[in-house]
């Protein structure tokens, strides 16, 4: 939750949520929960309360006071479009999002139907602002591959995957209209293996799809020792994007009043 982030793929991590629920396999080691749990009951912590899903609203400023230009990961400690998330928060968060358009914004999402929805409705003019991508969790080919079909529907101007803890081979993947590929193996104790023929196909059906490409670890119990090298190198693909129009001044200022951030 900070202007900086060890996460290979991004550069800061924006929470104006915290905790979640699990919804699926990819759920069942979460780093985010055990992260979360480790201070349960400390007073004053962000995490007191453990992962219990909370709203942060004295965080929604941030990218605002962030002036240097940041890839920011989204809810990396929760789920934007989580069933207990009101609409009306979803579109706050969207408009600073909209407001603060010199960062990038990488949002990822288990509940893809949800999301679906409200970007082809409510949240469209964050579907198709460049600054903004959209993605989906792909852990395997039940519950992972599903989501893609979701996160087309909603004609985005980036959509994502992150396929990550990767559990299973995925056989071919309906790459249409996705611009961006993550995958990852699980990592921690209780690290579920991933293997290598899997990544690989991955790998080959993006360079076949000229689609951007991003190894980000092997994972395991020691992470730090099987590193993130694929067949000898690194791969560190992102989409290419274009900038957006400098937001007016106007704007900006009645934001940050909303947010009393002035």
């Amino acid at each position: 939750m900070a202007d900086h982030s060890k996460i290979e793929w991004t550069d800061a991590t924006w929470n104006p949520v915290r905790g979640c629920t699990k919804i699926s396999p990819g759920c069942k080691h979460c780093y985010a929960e055990t992260l979360a749990e480790r201070f349960r009951g400390v007073p004053g912590h962000p995490f007191e309360f453990g992962f219990d899903l909370r709203l942060v609203s004295e965080k929604l400023g941030d990218p605002i006071r962030w002036t240097k230009p940041k890839k920011i990961f989204v809810n990396s400690m929760s789920d934007l479009f989580h069933e207990n998330i009101s609409d009306d928060y979803i579109e706050k968060i969207c408009r600073v999002m909209l407001a603060a358009n010199w960062h990038t914004y990488q949002i990822l999402t288990k509940r893809a139907d949800r999301m679906a929805t409200l970007l082809a409705s409510k949240l469209r003019k964050a579907a198709i602002a460049p600054h903004i991508w959209w993605g989906v969790s792909v852990e395997n080919r039940i519950q992972g591959l599903p989501r893609i079909d979701f996160l087309r529907k909603t004609r985005s101007a980036v959509s994502f995957l992150s396929i990550e803890p990767l559990l299973e081979d995925l056989g071919q993947i309906h790459l249409e209209g996705i611009h961006w590929v993550i995958v990852g193996g699980e990592s921690g104790p209780g690290a579920r293996p991933m293997k290598r023929e899997w990544v690989s196909s991955i790998r080959d059906q993006c360079k076949k799809a000229r689609i951007p490409f991003f190894f980000k670890q092997w994972g395991g119990v020691r992470k730090s020792e099987t590193g993130r090298e694929l067949d000898g190198r690194t791969h560190d693909a992102f989409p290419k994007t274009s900038k957006c129009d400098p937001v007016s001044p106007r704007m900006l200022s009645v934001l940050q009043k909303e947010l009393d951030l002035v």
